[in-house]
């Protein structure tokens, strides 16, 4: 006899040895040792989770001379028989391409005659959902009412497209994705009965790939076997063999977008092509491992979620104290349209390079609001960097010389021990402020400065300034906390007296001159470059 695949070979021939759907054996086994056996059932779930291997030994149940504990014993000839397939009680038909309604039909005039020996004929269609909707009208008189000695086991992967009249004329049992443990438990015993050595990590890598399917999982775990025959099968072989990549891979290139390191991300893609990866898989596997760094800086009780060796959950808990959540769920998001639009592309290294290039440059995602948070953070972090290379700066002292608004914290200066109580401005102070606004803009530091030059004033009730933006993330940070107190000093010490200001936002529907006086009008500003800056500050 030929080779057999592992996935055959292993199939499991009674109740006990089907792994993960605890749930759907118990009440089997229940049923048959009470008698209690239904006349058709529908079994649902995704691909490998065990709905034909059920079907099978549920068919051998009813028709064993001597079950066990409602199992079927595995030795009489019915068992035997239908284990070989050669019995003439258990019909399996493929409903891809037995879907019309003569095949139906054809079950129908056959369901009258009763089998020659054995208890039960069973019917066993699977994707039974491609059946056309005369096929099903064909079958439902016969499935409501089968003779006594007639069972339909149906089973489908996509149960939203079965007529609710087939379902309700069904017991309906759902399969659950297997999980990682269960499958890896399956691996190691497979692999001790076949003699073959292989590394834990390498099973658990085989487990997490299959996805839920035991079925995926013993299919994968063959084709390592054949490429490494003879040898012990390692991790590193079986990422070779699947077109894998190391979850250090993935440390890195998550730094590099993180930092807005270009070049090191399309280094780090190239190697990756230059390995072989498969690219679909290699974007899954990234989308994968930033839910897990999602999961890890959301809490920590989530180790038990990630699966993940010990080393490698230190590294990504040190990622995760250095990363934001908003610049983790932008690269989701962008990630998990890229993982749609792959699958189907001539150039996926193309669309992969496009995407990393996107997520270093944030101002490309335009009308992100994901996107603006993240280029509010580099900014912020170029800003700080930049203060600590000027030098000299440190509490209390001026950060730019001779400046009149010496001392704002919005210029780079520290705030005094004691705040000077500033009479409050009135509206004659507000136009001076308005007057000297363009002339502020030039001594402001960025990133205040980019902001604000954006920004439109305006007067408000009770001659309340308004700085109104057009970004909603900047009327919040401008609204109140430290960037507040910063642009607050910094009015203030333009005008001499203390002007209360509010931070608006305005909406993308909104007409700027319909809701608000625009002070600014007239006013020409001129273009600021970085040598002026420069020359400014010096």
């Amino acid at each position: 006899m030929g080779y057999v695949a592992l996935y055959r070979k292993f199939r499991p021939p009674v109740f006990e040895d089907v792994k993960g759907q605890d749930h759907i054996i118990t009440t089997l086994k229940n049923q048959i040792r009470s008698d209690r056996v239904g006349h058709a059932y529908l079994f649902c779930g995704t691909r490998g989770t065990g709905k034909t291997s059920v079907a099978k030994i549920l068919a051998k149940a009813v028709n064993c001379e001597h079950p066990v504990d409602g199992s079927p014993c595995g030795q009489c000839e019915m068992c035997k028989e239908i284990a070989a397939g050669n019995s003439m009680n258990v019909i399996e038909i493929d409903a891809a391409s037995n879907n019309g309604v003569d095949n139906v039909r054809e079950i129908v005039d056959e369901v009258s005659y009763s089998p020659t020996k054995g208890k039960r004929k069973v019917y066993i269609i699977d994707e039974v959902h491609m059946l056309s909707v005369g096929a099903f009208n064909a079958l439902l008189k016969t499935l409501e009412e089968p003779p006594s000695y007639v069972m339909f086991i149906l089973a489908t992967t996509e149960v939203h497209k079965i007529p609710i009249t087939i379902l309700s004329r069904c017991q309906r049992y759902d399969f659950h994705r297997i999980t990682i443990d269960t499958i890896e438990d399956r691996l190691r015993q497979v692999v001790t009965s076949e003699g073959i050595e292989v590394e834990d990590k390498a099973l658990r890598y085989i487990a997490k790939t299959a996805d839920g399917s035991m079925r995926d999982s013993l299919s994968l775990l063959d084709q390592c076997i054949a490429f490494n025959y003879g040898e012990v099968l390692t991790y590193d072989k079986v990422l070779g063999v699947l077109g894998a990549v190391d979850t250090e891979v993935f440390s890195k290139l998550f730094s590099a977008l993180y930092t807005q390191n270009v070049n090191e991300a399309l280094t780090i893609l190239s190697d990756v092509v230059i390995q072989g990866r498969e690219l679909t898989q290699f974007v899954n596997d990234f989308v994968w491992y930033l839910r897990n760094l999602m999961l890890i800086q959301a809490s920590d009780q989530m180790e038990d979620v990630v699966d993940m060796s010990t080393d490698n959950l230190k590294v990504l808990k040190e990622q995760a104290d250095k990363a934001d959540t908003e610049s983790i769920l932008r690269f989701i998001r962008i990630f998990s349209e890229l993982s749609t639009n792959i699958r189907y592309a001539a150039q996926k290294r193309i669309l992969i390079e496009i995407t990393l290039i996107r997520l270093c440059k944030p101002q490309m995602d335009k009308g992100q609001q994901d996107s603006l948070e993240d280029r509010l953070r580099i900014l912020e972090e170029h800003d700080e960097n930049n203060s600590k290379v000027l030098g000299g700066i440190q509490s209390g002292q001026i950060a730019v010389a001779a400046s009149p608004m010496a001392g704002a914290k919005g210029v780079g200066a520290a705030a005094p021990a004691q705040k000077k109580v500033l009479d409050k401005a009135v509206p004659d102070d507000i136009k001076k402020l308005v007057s000297e606004w363009p002339k502020a803009l030039l001594r402001m530091l960025n990133p205040m400065k980019s902001y604000m030059q954006k920004a439109r004033l305006s007067l408000g009730n009770n001659d309340k300034l308004q700085i109104v933006f057009d970004s909603k993330a900047l009327a919040d940070k401008y609204s109140h906390g430290e960037s507040a107190d910063e642009l607050q000093n910094f009015i203030d010490e333009i005008v001499g007296k203390h002007v209360e200001y509010e931070s608006r936002f305005l909406e993308p529907a909104q007409n700027f001159e319909e809701n608000y006086v625009n002070l600014l009008d007239g006013i020409n500003f001129d273009v600021v470059t970085e040598d002026d800056d420069e020359k400014e500050n010096l």
